[in-house]
Order: structure tokens, then sequence, then C-alpha cells
């Protein structure tokens, strides 16, 4: 008599969501998670090139001097995605982003003194206006909000350490000061965001990078999410 065989359950490859956005400060992660994330569920990868920006370098040596060029640029390169994402979005393709198109302001709030953070509103909004429309609505320029945006956390302390060890040039004279400001100011907008779910993540513990374990249960996490906010802590159930 045959055995009967033991039934695999495959794992679950197809996204949960048609739309995700990684976010949080610079060190975190955004970038290799959401290539693995991609990979896992066949998505379209799109990632944010900062180092497109030829004001960032001089920015990170003098914010008060080369803050309102290196946003103006940002703004310029997020109305380009913007449009990216959205023409992505109207073909069906799945997508996954370590960025949000709708996070500018928390940059040029934090960088910019009041007199400057009137102008660049000003200008980033003709930028928006002249874009090409069509992409959502009918309005100018828009980009879809994501479907689920996973918001990764870390300490200051954590960020600094990781920032010094992949020495990237440019990010070595990013201070420990500026990175208490950011990580201030990533927590106050995802606060009051609320346009799609978020999963906020402690990322100092968890490692889906080099961990199939790790990604596996931040897998299932998102797929199990059920309110508009909650938080994941490894090894916690908050």
């Amino acid at each position: 008599m045959n055995a009967t065989p033991l039934t695999v359950t495959a794992p679950q490859l197809r996204p949960p969501f048609r739309y995700i956005a990684i976010e949080g400060p610079i060190g975190v992660g955004k970038t290799s998670l959401a290539r693995r994330l991609a990979e896992r569920w066949s998505m379209h990868p799109l990632f944010e090139r900062p180092q497109d920006n030829p004001f960032l370098e001089r920015f990170y040596r003098d914010t008060a001097r080369y803050a309102l060029p290196a946003q103006l640029h940002f703004a310029l390169q997020r109305a380009q995605q913007a449009q990216e994402v959205a023409a992505i979005h109207a073909a069906g393709t799945p997508l996954i982003a370590d960025f949000m198109t709708q996070k500018n302001e928390i940059f040029a709030r934090l960088t910019l003194p009041e007199d400057e953070w009137q102008l660049y509103r000003a200008l980033s909004a003709r930028i928006d206006a002249q874009a090409p429309r069509g992409a959502v609505g009918g309005n100018p320029g828009a980009a879809p909000a994501p479907d689920f945006v996973v918001y990764l956390q870390a300490s200051p302390e954590v960020l600094f350490a990781r920032i010094q060890k992949r020495a990237v040039p440019m990010e070595l004279q990013i201070s420990d000061a500026y990175l208490h400001a950011l990580c201030d100011a990533y927590n106050e907008f995802f606060y009051h965001y609320d346009r799609t779910p978020v999963l906020t993540v402690n990322a100092e513990h968890l490692n889906p990078l080099d961990s199939d374990a790790d990604l596996a249960l931040l897998v299932e996490r998102i797929g199990t999410m059920r309110g508009r906010k909650e938080f994941f802590v490894k090894g916690t159930s908050l």
C-alpha cells in the first residue's frame, strides 16, 4: 500500500498589496528590504536616487547653505518619480518602492528656515502643477498613495553606527544631531499620516536582508495586519 504523499504548502508568492512603500530614515534598511520583497513577490522595484542630487554632498557638509537647492532638486526628482509610479500603477504592475513621493515635506520642513520653507512650498507646488496630466484622476503629476506602507524605525545611535559601517563618503558627514532630528521628523510624519495602512517595524533587531526567518516573520505580519496602524517588534506581539 502506497503511503499518502505529504502536502507541502508553498509560500505566499503573490503580493498582498498592489503598491507597497518602504520608508524610514537613512541607514534603516529601506532599499535592502524593498529588493528582497520585490524578488519574493515578483514586484517591480522602484528606488530612490539620492546620489543623483548634485547638492546632497554639499548639504551634508553645510546644511544651512545648501538645504534649499538640495530640497528643490528633490522636488524635481519626486515629480518625475510620481509620474513613474503612476505609469506603473496604471499598467497594473505590482510595485514596491523604497520611498514615498508624498514625503518631501519631512526633509524640507526639517532643514529650511521659515522664509525658505515658504519659497520651497510655492516652487514645489508650481513644479507639481506643471507636470503632465493624466496620472491619477486627471490630477497634474499626481501619484497614487501606496496601498500599504512599512515604516522602518531605529534609534539614531543604531543608524549612525550603520552609516559609519557602510562608509559612503558623503554620508560620513552626517551629524548625530541631524539623525536625531530626522528620526523625530519621521515619527511626527507617520503619527499624523492616515492615507493608507502603516506597519511600523523596529528594525534594530530584525534582519530581513540576511535572515530568511526574519523575512518570513515580517511577510507574515504584513499579510495578517488588519488595522490601520500596527507596530511590529521582533519577539513581541504589539
